[in-house]
């Protein structure tokens, strides 16, 4: 399948077609597949007015020179909003500049604005969902915790259940999401959502932990890793020729791996081998940029290591993004994809870099 030119893409420039300039005038004001005028929750920066920083930043560190070519010595890490219980998913729409990003205990999705800083509920309630992405048309796919399944959120603001089953019994409850050029959907399935129900609901393991690949046209959905204690974050190289995967089941105070596998044909993956051991607990989120870097969270590891770590194609960490917070999940956005917005906990943070998100997240 040939890929779509940057300039008309879903995540970044113009939209070609009618139906998705439909869907981006609706976007801002569906809620659970209505539309609704939407609530404004908050707007502005720094909200807890944090002092003005000393360039450069000193939370932006640097640990092997490659990463100096991505480090922007005049930019800040900003808070842009403060107000999740614990924020997940986040997924940029660059055709209408915002950003969604699910709060998964609240039961929400929300809704930041590019233009002017504010955050408002795009969907409520939401499943409890976690991850979200885009498909080739633009459309937004989304995990729901709750109702164990994948979703789509049509150009007209319906929902479409992609997903709920897999030989006949319930999937435990997707996390994270995403679309290869191919148009099929990627995700992963821990089962996080069903351990409480402070992100879901307590309910049983009827499927092993499980990694798939769906074909949203046939609705085939096949296993393409079964070989995880907790399959979490995932994200395709910049030629769709790798896939990375992080394993968070790893016992308290061990290394949790990322591994990398080949993918063949687009369907299925081969060779799946140790990517780094990140001496750390990242918390899930990944994001390739179009160097190859990796761009991985960290979270509940402390002050100096919470943020975003950066690890070059040979698996050594060059270089790190601290946060006040533990970072759940991360995404490339911005009208140049060179801007990096992190969910940490109970706030979302952005920073300009010198890398550049893949075209797709």
């Amino acid at each position: 399948m040939k890929k779509n030119n940057p300039e008309r893409s879903g995540n970044d420039g113009q939209f070609g077609f009618t139906g998705r300039r439909t869907f981006l005038r609706k976007a801002a004001t569906v809620a659970a597949g209505a539309l609704v005028a939407p609530k404004v929750i908050g707007s502005g920066k720094d909200p807890d007015g944090l002092p003005q920083k000393r360039y450069p930043d000193s939370s932006i560190v640097v640990l092997d020179k490659r990463f100096e070519k991505y480090f922007i010595w005049n930019t800040p890490v900003e808070r842009l909003w403060t107000g999740a219980l614990w924020g997940e998913g986040p997924v940029w729409f660059g055709d209408g500049r915002y950003l969604l990003f699910s709060d998964i205990p609240n039961n929400r999705i929300l809704r930041w604005n590019e233009d002017n800083g504010q955050v408002s509920v795009f969907r409520q309630p939401s499943n409890n969902s976690n991850g979200n992405t885009r498909d080739r048309q633009g459309r937004l796919i989304t995990c729901e915790h709750d109702t164990q399944r994948i979703t789509r959120t049509e150009y007209d603001g319906t929902i479409t259940v992609l997903m709920d089953r897999y030989q006949g019994k319930p999937l435990n409850a997707p996390n994270d999401v995403v679309v290869h050029s191919n148009g099929s959907i990627w995700f992963t399935d821990p089962g996080y959502g069903i351990m409480s129900a402070y992100e879901g609901h307590l309910d049983d393991f009827e499927l092993p932990t499980n990694v798939y690949r769906l074909d949203p046209s046939t609705g085939e959905a096949t296993v393409v890793a079964g070989d995880f204690i907790k399959p979490n974050g995932l994200c395709f190289s910049p030629d769709e020729k790798l896939l990375y995967i992080i394993d968070t089941g790893q016992p308290s105070g061990k290394p949790q791996p990322i591994r990398v596998f080949d993918v063949v044909d687009g369907k299925r993956l081969t060779n799946g081998r140790l990517f780094c051991d990140t001496g750390v607990k990242p918390s899930d989120g990944i994001r390739c940029d179009t160097d190859g870097n990796i761009w991985c969270t960290a979270s509940g590891v402390g002050e100096g290591n919470d943020g975003v770590h950066v690890y070059a194609p040979d698996g050594k960490m060059i270089g790190k993004i601290c946060l006040p917070e533990g970072c759940a999940n991360l995404c490339f956005g911005g009208a140049k994809r060179n801007r990096l917005f992190m969910i940490a906990s109970q706030s979302l943070y952005s920073v300009y870099v010198n890398a550049h998100g893949a075209l797709w997240p």
